[in-house]
């Protein structure tokens, strides 16, 4: 299908929806509901949601990662091999050849910018040679040197324990598969300037007329903090790594933190205290002093990266009509959030759109760690009050284990489960030319209908997780080798671990949630039995084992607990909670035959509760799903586009049956209250 061609095109798709289809992958006892009823039933699909469903339009669909256009791909011909496709825009910039120089290069994003306004296609302006964002291809650290980069290093073994150096050798700077290139320094104000000016303005000056219609976002990919050792390439990848700056190999692996030149000052000014009397503190010692010196330090850091780049990107956004996006490091570890970010959920609040990066294409990735990916922006966005979510998704990880591509099947799941944990915008780093057109065609159009549901839906969640950065600031030691959990104290791993085993246990058995740390419950309202953070209203709180958190957190909690909130906490790690008990706050989605790979996303639109269940596993799923017989409730299937009027038995309960990797919704149609 070659969506918004000719209007025969809608005729015809609307047309074969509501013509008998022969057995599909989800299977539902009901009977097919004519389009026709959405304009006079309540009971049918609205006609504002059939119409997206049938065809989706452009800001519903994915959009193409291209780095850099040559000539012939920028005219209206060239960009329409996109549309034909099914995608609905592209993420692009300058080419990486002589970057943010060439006048032939810009002339050429010019008019592929132009041709995508002219055709109706989405753009996003990727900001960066490379990876990770920050350095406008070497041209910030060209013009002023001094803004490299800076950690504090600690070698007890030295005379003098404690020096500056630039943070490039054993950091991600010098291991990424992009290039090896020196790095800026985040935290400080004039390098994040120049930036800016380097990048955004020279974006500004050549495409302003399109800021705020066809270019949409900009889109900033793993920017940090980078003075931490996240591990070495393999050495058969980083021998084909372009290197810009040549690496110091004598240079001895330390123990580390960011630094800024003005940080001793805005310490003094915050908390009264030297930090360089106490910077051993940041390395070593378990001491309540320590603790604290620790705790104070990463606060002023997370502050600081919030505020002087993701602050000020998404300033400079905002004064220019356009959003910002991107995604951070190492989502998926929350110890690494420490170093990288001071805390990552805060940084990724300072986007309009936050996102994450998915670079697997299995989708029981869901069950491990993908959760965590997602749910850390998807909460960043919820308490930001937006609805959009970014990721960068593709088969990397298949491509270099086996060299394979993933299989659309695959590629759909994978979709599907990200919609279900709040994913809107869908950017893609699949190679399309490894796939047929009418595969490539096909995930679009999947990814267009999950899009038509839930782009505009809100997420319904009454259960929170604690995101336990203040105690991992508390507890996290630098070492001089690739940082792990393993390497931390065991209060350390076993903080994280009740806290993945936390969030994994509940995307399992169907429990919807998002993740707040100390500061947004400390900023919280004790309503009744619920807490209201942020205006999104909870009816329970899980605390992984073992967390210490502030006082002014802790007199929310325990009013909230008086007043009857659910407050869960296990005993001690791997310890169970009451899923029950939370799983009995929502009234729909239980499943009778309980199976943890089903993943489970619940919305809300216009009066309509929507369940989205997706089976990310290689086998069937046959049960019965728990839905409040009062409503009426529809099935449609995103594979097949088919729609139709489930049936519901006495008791309240559907019953269905999915194929391996595949997706259902079910709409209901009553008018209910929720927390959102």
């Amino acid at each position: 299908m070659k969506y918004g061609r000719k209007k025969i095109y809608f005729a015809l798709i609307t047309l074969l929806i509501v013509i008998a289809l022969l057995p599909v992958r989800v299977c539902l006892a009901g009977t097919e509901v004519d389009p026709g009823e959405a304009e006079n039933s309540s009971s049918a699909m609205p006609s504002e949601w059939m119409q997206a469903w049938s065809d989706p339009g452009s800001k519903l669909r994915p959009m193409q990662i291209v780095h850099g256009l040559a000539p012939q791909q920028a005219s209206q011909a060239g960009l329409a091999v996109f549309k034909d496709l099914g995608l609905g825009g592209i993420v692009c910039n300058v080419s990486f050849d002589r970057y943010m120089q060439s006048e032939d290069h810009w002339k050429t994003l010019v008019q592929a910018v132009k041709s995508c306004s002219q055709l109706g296609l989405r753009v996003w302006i990727y900001d960066e040679d490379g990876y990770p964002s920050g350095s406008a291809g070497g041209l910030v650290l060209k013009k002023n040197p001094d803004h490299e980069a800076l950690s504090l290093t600690y070698d007890p073994n030295r005379p003098e324990p404690f020096a500056l150096r630039p943070a490039y050798e054993h950091t991600h700077a010098s291991n990424n598969y992009g290039a090896a290139r020196r790095y800026p320094n985040l935290i400080d104000d004039k390098a994040v300037k120049s930036f800016i000016d380097i990048t955004h303005q020279a974006y500004r000056h050549r495409l302003n007329e399109y800021f705020g219609n066809t270019i949409e976002a900009f889109f900033t990919d793993e920017p940090s903090l980078i003075a931490v050792n996240i591990g070495a390439l393999p050495e058969s990848v980083r021998k084909n790594v372009r290197v810009v700056d040549p690496l110091d190999e004598t240079l001895a692996p330390l123990a580390s933190v960011p630094w800024v030149p003005d940080l001793p000052q805005l310490y003094e000014q915050r908390y009264g205290e030297d930090i360089n009397a106490s910077r051993r503190s940041l390395f070593q010692g378990n001491e309540q002093e320590d603790r604290k010196v620790r705790r104070q330090f990463w606060a002023l850091i997370s502050d600081l990266i919030a505020q002087r780049y993701f602050g000020r990107l998404r300033e400079w956004a905002t004064e220019h009509n356009v959003a910002s996006s991107g995604h951070a490091l190492w989502e998926e570890m929350p110890l690494h959030h420490v170093p990288l970010y001071g805390n990552a959920l805060k940084a990724l609040r300072r986007m309009d759109i936050p996102g994450l990066d998915m670079l697997s294409s299995d989708p029981q990735a869901v069950i491990y760690t993908g959760w965590m990916t997602a749910i850390l922006p998807a909460s960043a966005a919820l308490f930001n009050g937006g609805r959009k979510i970014m990721t960068e998704v593709s088969d990397f990880s298949q491509i270099m284990d086996n060299g394979n591509a993933a299989s659309l099947e695959h590629m759909q799941a994978t979709a599907a489960w990200q919609a279900a944990l709040g994913v809107t915008e869908y950017t893609l780093y699949y190679d399309y030319r490894r796939r047929s057109a009418e595969d490539y065609r096909s995930y679009c159009d999947y990814v267009g209908r999950l899009n038509a549901v839930l782009r505009d839906a809100q997420p319904t969640c009454r259960v929170l997780l604690y995101y336990p950065i203040y105690d991992l600031w508390s507890n996290y030691l630098p070492i001089p080798g690739k940082l792990t959990v393993e390497s931390q104290s065991d209060r350390t791993q076993k903080l994280v671990s009740s806290f993945m085993e936390l969030g994994q246990q509940m995307v399992r058995r169907q429990v919807t949630f998002a993740l707040a740390d100390h500061e947004l419950l400390s900023q919280a309202d004790v309503q009744g039995s619920q807490l209201d953070v942020r205006g999104h209203r909870f009816e329970a709180l899980v605390l992984p084992a073992g967390v210490m958190l502030p006082k002014t957190a802790m007199e929310k909690i325990e009013q909230f607990r008086s007043n009857g909130g659910i407050v869960t906490q296990p005993a001690k790690q791997g310890a169970g909670i009451d899923f029950k008990k939370l799983s009995g706050l929502y009234a729909d989605g239980s499943l009778s035959t309980p199976n943890d790979r089903i993943i489970l996303g619940r919305f809300q639109r216009d009066g309509r509760e929507i369940l989205i269940l997706v089976n990310v596993s290689s086998e069937p799923y046959h049960g019965d799903i728990a839905c409040r017989k009062s409503a009426t409730w529809l099935a449609a299937d995103p594979g097949t586009g088919r729609i139709e009027r489930a049936a519901t038995d006495a008791a309240g309960k559907v019953t269905i049956s999915l194929k391996p990797r595949s997706a259902i919704f079910l709409i209901g149609t009553l008018q209910t209250e929720t927390n959102n």
